[in-house]
């Protein structure tokens, strides 16, 4: 499985948008904290607002920022905004083709190989829903106690 980049991006501005609290912030500048192309960056954040994890305004003043409590945004909501809701795996059900198959039979049920990468499908769904953006702030501000402030100082020193 291949998750997209902008997935990782999303996650970023999220944490960085959790320091910024009432603050709306252009997609120009949150793509230039981590030199992103602020094109792509603005399709990750229109995603992640039509979700309704984030908020956006437009103007003068206009941008994004957290729609929810960083506590109640999982990071399994940020992939599903990204990429998607479909499954990873997918069975083609190709035991039907096979020597001796059922044609009644629903190979994505019984098929060995399906209910494995469903199981494993579960277990990542299941971690990543039970991580939150509040989660990974936590984490960063211990192992990074500066990282609160510094963020804060490089988007308020930032023109545009």
């Amino acid at each position: 499985m291949k998750m997209n980049e902008g997935v990782e991006w999303a996650m970023h501005s999220c944490v960085n948008l959790s320091w910024l609290p009432g603050e709306a912030v252009t997609a120009k500048r949150l793509a230039a904290f981590y030199d992103l192309p602020s094109a792509y960056l603005n399709k990750q954040l229109q995603a992640l607002t039509r979700a309704g994890i984030l908020s956006s305004a437009s103007g003068p003043k206009g941008g994004f920022q957290l729609a929810r409590d960083p506590r109640n945004i999982t990071l399994l909501d940020i992939v599903i905004a990204i990429d998607g809701a479909d499954e990873a795996f997918r069975c083609a059900q190709i035991l039907k083709a096979g020597p001796g198959a059922d044609p009644r039979a629903d190979y994505r049920e019984i098929c060995l190989v399906s209910q494995a990468m469903r199981a494993a499908e579960l277990t990542y769904r299941r971690e990543l829903a039970g991580q939150t953006i509040a989660d990974i702030v936590a984490r960063v501000e211990a192992q990074s106690p500066s990282a609160p402030d510094n963020t804060r100082r490089w988007f308020a020193n930032l023109k545009s």
